[in-house]
């Protein structure tokens, strides 16, 4: 298995209007896509402003797939539209993780 593990740091005040548009307009194309996270949360103490979410892949090859339907999706390119319209997402960071195997993730 193979985790998506994500941070993305948001404008100050920006958190729930940046959920907004990602909730209203790129959830369910992205599950459609990717499945359902294995986690997806913002921060409520320490680094606020920071969301963190989490997808889980079979392998590389099976996240490259899945990922290149998504981008190809019209409607995800509208919610990516609608992202940078908002000006609310100032950092990404992405790390790709493999679980040890004594602590598997249960799907």
């Amino acid at each position: 298995m193979l985790v998506d593990h994500r941070t993305y740091r948001i404008k100050a005040g920006m958190t729930q209007g940046h959920l907004e548009i990602y909730e209203k307009h790129g959830f369910a194309t992205q599950t459609r896509h990717l499945g359902q996270p294995l986690c997806y949360m913002y921060a409520e103490t320490g680094d606020v402003n920071t969301i963190v979410h989490q997808w889980a892949y079979e392998d590389a090859a099976d996240r490259a797939k899945r990922r290149a339907a998504m981008l190809a999706d019209p409607e995800w390119r509208t919610y990516l539209g609608k992202l940078n319209e908002s000006g609310y997402l100032l950092e990404q960071k992405t790390s790709l993780m493999i679980p040890a195997k004594f602590c598997p993730i249960k799907r």
